[in-house]
């Protein structure tokens, strides 16, 4: 009956071998009034076997959980290094498609990490004229980058 349960011999033989011993231990409480000893005996048996079943279920889950969680695969690091390079690589091919008032004005902004006022100062031009050559590069790179 356990093995039918487990369904794994070696599982299978340990958890009768518990059996036999908690039935060793606990002779004392068996109760002929309520049952055969067999009875007794069976049910010992299908309740330890459910037990480990669902034992080794919840270790295999906790595994599983740890390993999805914890795993780093190199081939992942490598491809996304790869796709950052490569669009790396196009927002600089896009960057020189731009006229190079557009170009010096967003990479002021946006690499310089100026404010449009402070990029305005630097240039030497005016506060909308920055404004429209950084929102028209930026149409632009869109354009150039497909992003929509």
């Amino acid at each position: 009956m356990v093995l039918r349960v487990i369904r794994d011999s070696g599982f299978a033989e340990e958890t009768t071998q518990e059996v036999f011993l908690q039935v060793w231990r606990t002779a004392d409480k068996f109760d002929p009034t309520k049952g055969s000893a067999v009875s007794w005996l069976m049910v010992l048996a299908q309740r330890r076997a459910i037990d480990r079943v669902r034992t080794e279920q919840s270790n295999s889950d906790r595994e599983v959980t740890y390993e999805v969680n914890n795993h780093r695969d190199e081939f992942d690091q490598v491809t996304e290094e790869v796709w950052r390079r490569i669009e790396q690589q196009a927002v600089l091919d896009c960057l020189d498609r731009l006229t190079d008032a557009q170009r010096e004005a967003v990479a002021l902004a946006y690499y310089g990490g100026l404010s449009y006022r402070e990029t305005a100062v630097s240039l030497g031009v005016a506060l909308p004229t920055v404004k429209s050559r950084i929102r028209d590069g930026l149409i632009r790179l869109r354009a150039c980058l497909g992003v929509i």
